[in-house]
């Protein structure tokens, strides 16, 4: 049995162990990871198949989604709930490198099988989400989870691709500090299947709670809209977490089986198109240099440049 085999046939067995290396290897780009991916979706894809709740959490650094995705991991454990969390962390424009901080603040599961929680770096993804993200996700979402929380970089009006690489999407605000304001100007409200006002214990949180029901208000909507939850949480006490944990499940149960395979569905539209570009990009920057050179003099437009990297003649 060759390597690839013995570390298929082990992540198909719930070893933990395996499923890291098969992120590592995703990760990588590597072709040794696609068998695990094969098994990942064909395995969450089975007719009458337990799929993982996968929820995305959203919001503006310092709201507080690490604290909030630590005790939301307890509140599902306390439950005999399996977690996966995949928390995306900015990398350095210089380096490439990250500090990885959401591992350490849920360094008190480290010791529990029932969780599993892995770091990637964006590596400069404007939305937040690195180009491997939804690969690492499926990989989780086989495995076996109940659950799979994917926490975003935290970049602000940009960071809506989250929408796209979940079933649900957590939007974490804080009171009095513009993070209401901001999301009324953004498309990040649009996204938002439950809204979490973080550190309610803070002063103006009622007000923030008021303008948010009333900036849902104005949006476009019918009797059939769904109105996206807000609950207050101190999450650093654990407080109102399972309040959020039952909206997400209420919302769910909204969505049903249909609406749950087109967000499935949506996901792998986005998967596919990140790759796409992903493999563009890098083919833009092995181009001759002698191609921006003469673009730069004049010789070249730039959409004539553009067409030639996508047709491969460069």
């Amino acid at each position: 049995m060759s390597p690839t085999d013995t570390l298929l046939e082990r992540y198909r067995s719930g070893d933990l162990r395996a499923l890291a290396r098969g992120i590592t290897l995703a990760e990588a780009g590597l072709d040794a990871a696609r068998p695990l991916l094969r098994a990942a979706r064909e395995r969450s894809g089975r007719a009458g198949a337990r799929r993982a709740v996968v929820v995305g959490v959203t919001g503006s650094p310092g709201s507080g989604k690490s604290t909030l995705t630590d005790a939301l991991i307890a509140a599902l454990r306390a439950r005999g709930q399996r977690v996966a969390v995949l928390a995306v962390d900015p990398s350095s424009p210089y380096s490439g490198g990250a500090i990885l901080g959401d591992r350490i603040r849920m360094l008190r599961h480290h010791a529990d099988s029932g969780v599993f929680v892995r770091s990637l770096a964006s590596r400069g993804a404007l939305g937040g989400l690195s180009a491997r993200t939804m690969q690492v996700l499926a990989l989780m979402d086989g495995a076996g989870f109940d659950w799979v929380i994917l926490e975003t970089v935290g970049v602000g009006q940009s960071e809506v691709d989250v929408a796209a690489a979940c079933d649900h999407t957590l939007l974490v605000l804080t009171p009095a500090g513009g993070d209401g304001v901001q999301a009324f100007k953004a498309g990040i409200m649009e996204i938002a299947d439950v809204i979490a006002v973080n550190k309610s214990d803070l002063p103006a949180s009622d007000r923030t709670v008021r303008e948010l029901m009333a900036a849902q208000g104005l949006g476009a909507h019918d009797e059939h809209t769904w109105m996206a939850p807000i609950r207050k949480t101190i999450a650093s006490k654990g407080e109102g977490v399972d309040g959020v944990i039952a909206a997400v499940e209420k919302h769910r149960a909204w969505l049903a089986e249909e609406g749950l395979q087109t967000r499935r569905e949506r996901r792998a539209e986005f998967e596919v198109r990140s790759l796409v570009q992903e493999r563009l990009l890098q083919r833009a920057r092995s181009a001759a240099h002698d191609l921006y050179a003469r673009v730069a003099r004049g010789e070249l437009d730039a959409d004539a440049a553009a067409d030639s990297l996508l047709t491969g003649k460069v």
